[in-house]
């Protein structure tokens, strides 16, 4: 694998360099893997590790990365609330694995953790809200 190059623009001064902490901190807000991540980055598994133990600076090309996932995941957070809000039985199916959620939204780039993580804060925002497997609702030992 020919790993992706990032580079900080001329002059970027330190202290606008995402830390250590605040990349790990975003990547399990959005309940993402570092091997996901990693391949969304075109990097190796092993830099995103060093970036998150702080051995490697991380570069502005990947905080610009984060920022924009953490922006996606925002508006479709936002979309679903402003769904979910005003139902009288507000609900919401997620996933166990990735061929699930893949199988059900092949659209969707994101990993079925980071649907799961999507859906806890969905459910700080909508009241009563339920939460089930979609592999559950086909399983009637799951409704009683």
């Amino acid at each position: 694998m020919t790993e992706q190059q990032y580079s900080d623009p001329p002059g970027m001064p330190e202290d606008e360099r995402m830390s250590d902490a605040e990349f790990k901190i975003a990547r399990e807000f959005l309940g993402l893997s570092g091997d996901w991540l990693a391949e969304h980055l075109n990097v190796t598994p092993r830099t995103v590790r060093r970036w998150e133990q702080g051995k490697y600076p991380i570069p502005d090309g990947v905080r610009l990365e984060i920022e924009d996932l953490e922006q996606r995941t925002g508006e479709f957070i936002g979309g679903c609330i402003e769904q979910l809000t005003d139902l009288p039985d507000p609900a919401i199916l997620t996933f166990r694995t990735d061929a699930e959620y893949h199988a059900a939204h092949p659209g969707i780039p994101f990993p079925a953790s980071w649907h799961r993580a999507v859906c806890a804060r969905i459910a700080q925002e909508v009241p009563a809200l339920s939460i089930a497997f979609a592999d559950d609702v086909d399983r009637p030992e799951a409704r009683s």
